[in-house]
């Protein structure tokens, strides 16, 4: 009998010989400069393709990894979680050594833990927080380009800060959406629980974004509206009618990916 039931299911079979699967979990840190995105891509370096390449030379199995947020290309990470299924004994602390010595210098893992049978990096998040980086002076800098937004005409702080306030709470960000992304079946309804800026000597602009979930690219077409607010193009109440036409052409620019980082997800 039970012969016949492992000969009937592979995967019973392979956790027979090779014990049950465990679930670990994860937290990278990756420059984003240069891969196209988190997702996997065909022919792409791509942050996924890249580190599941990796799991294959340490483990000897094809490992698929689920990954708390899809970064897009050029979008940094401060602390990406994710989690994946191995029959490897290795121990969390040896992965995290062995990985952090086969992966490029631009991903870095930060903790490796054992995770509950039932643990889904994406699907147990309850919230993403993001920064935004601009570089708000007259002349570029030579360094810095691939981590900021270079913004030479000066920004008003407070306009912005009015501005934001007009997208706190629960809304249709679709205004602010990808234009590419499929509506179909999917609520834009997301809820923005923090939107804050700081200023520094130095002529950098921080702006801190927290919701439940983002859009692809809302973070990014979120700052690039606030910025023509700094720039006194649209006046800060004309975001409330931008969010409210549920239209992305009415939205300003998409803000380049270099200035953007995922900061934590929370759980």
């Amino acid at each position: 009998m039970s012969d016949c039931s492992l000969n009937s299911d592979p995967g019973a079979r392979e956790e027979a010989v090779a014990g049950p699967k465990r679930n670990l979990k994860l937290k990278l840190e990756y420059d984003g400069s240069k891969f196209h995105g988190w997702q996997y891509q065909v022919g792409q370096r791509t942050v996924q393709g890249v580190f599941e390449e990796t799991l294959m030379r340490l483990t000897g199995e094809n490992i698929r990894v689920t990954a708390a947020s899809r970064t897009d290309a050029g979008v940094h990470a401060l602390e990406q979680v994710l989690n994946f299924r191995t029959a490897s004994p290795h121990a969390p602390e040896v992965f995290l050594r062995a990985l952090n010595a086969l992966l490029p210098s631009d991903i870095a893992v930060l903790t490796c833990e054992e995770a509950p049978a039932g643990f889904n990096a994406r699907f147990w998040a309850r919230g993403k927080i993001y920064r935004y980086l601009i570089y708000n002076r007259p002349q570029r800098r030579a360094f810095g380009h691939s981590y900021s937004w270079h913004f030479p005409w000066t920004l008003d702080a407070s306009a912005m800060t009015k501005a934001a306030s007009h997208l706190i709470g629960s809304h249709d960000f679709s205004a602010f959406a990808a234009k590419s992304r499929e509506r179909e079946g999917k609520d834009p309804t997301r809820e923005m629980r923090r939107l804050e800026l700081v200023l520094n000597e130095q002529g950098y602009i921080l702006f801190e974004l927290e919701a439940g979930s983002f859009l692809k690219q809302m973070a990014r077409n979120i700052i690039g509206t606030l910025a023509l607010a700094g720039a006194r193009k649209i006046e800060p109440e004309t975001v409330k009618d931008i969010l409210e036409s549920k239209d992305r052409k009415t939205a300003g620019p998409t803000a380049p990916a270099s200035g953007l980082y995922l900061i934590k997800v929370l759980y």
